[in-house]
């Protein structure tokens, strides 16, 4: 299955391919959509099975896979890989399997493979599964919302995310069967890519640990704290971080001027 996607930009333009948040779909990227492409990018976004227009999965599978068979259907070779939270467990685990194919990494408030999840990211879990047992999927809508949208995500950004996450739920809790995405090993070491960790001062305290520890992890890493940020900032604060990552990009990825 082709994953539901836009892309945009030249077809000769260094790929970008954005990776979305679990509450988000693609629509969490559309402040940065135009500008990539305006900087010489080609910029390329997808919804992960379940989320957006894609539909859920009929059987196991890897949204990594997925990914790369993205990439293959439209004739990308390498690409830079930004990705928002559990998107970011997907880039790295692509980044790691395959490193010849990812000549970039941006990661914001990124998940990571084997973490030791904290209590309080427990008790979020816990809570949101007890409303949606409960059948009270707007009350679960609304504590992710207020959970991982920060301080600078005014109304309009609360409702985007409103509107992202209760499609991801409608869509997944109308499967007549749930299927657990694969767990591929693979090491960390293996990855090539220059890597920008970024994490929001104001977000749970597992993303920003995991965002200062991975300079540890990578072979080529730098960690960057937004002190206005919460979990999704380039919904919060979007002119900033694609200022961020169109700097990044252009000292690791230049594109030809346009």
């Amino acid at each position: 299955m082709t994953l539901s996607h836009d892309v945009a930009g030249a077809d000769d333009a260094p790929a970008v391919v954005l990776l979305h948040s679990g509450v988000c779909d693609r629509r969490m990227w559309d402040a940065q959509w135009t500008d990539l492409a305006d900087a010489g990018y080609r910029p390329v976004r997808c919804d992960f099975r379940g989320f957006g227009r894609s539909p859920v999965p009929d059987r196991p599978y890897s949204n990594a896979d997925d990914v790369l068979e993205l990439l293959d259907t439209l004739g990308i070779e390498r690409a830079a890989l930004v990705a928002s939270s559990s998107g970011g467990r997907v880039a790295l685990e692509i980044a790691a399997r395959r490193p010849e194919r990812v000549s970039a990494l941006a990661l914001l408030c990124s998940a990571l493979p084997g973490h030791e999840v904290s209590a309080e990211l427990r008790e979020i879990g816990a809570r949101e599964d007890g409303l949606l047992e409960a059948g009270d999927v707007a009350g679960a809508v609304e504590l992710m919302v207020d959970t991982w949208v920060g301080p600078e995500g005014g109304p309009d950004v609360r409702e985007a995310v409103r509107g992202m996450q209760r499609r991801a739920f409608d869509v997944q809790l109308a499967a007549l069967e749930e299927f657990e995405p694969i767990r591929a090993e693979f090491d960390l070491a293996a990855v090539t890519a220059p890597c920008l960790a970024v994490s929001g001062a104001h977000d749970v305290a597992d993303f920003r640990e995991i965002a200062a520890a991975l300079p540890g992890l990578l072979a080529d890493a730098r960690h960057v704290e937004l002190p206005w940020a919460g979990h999704l900032p380039s919904l919060e604060r979007p002119s900033a971080v694609t200022e961020l990552l169109v700097g990044f990009l252009r000292g690791t990825v230049p594109a030809a001027d346009r």
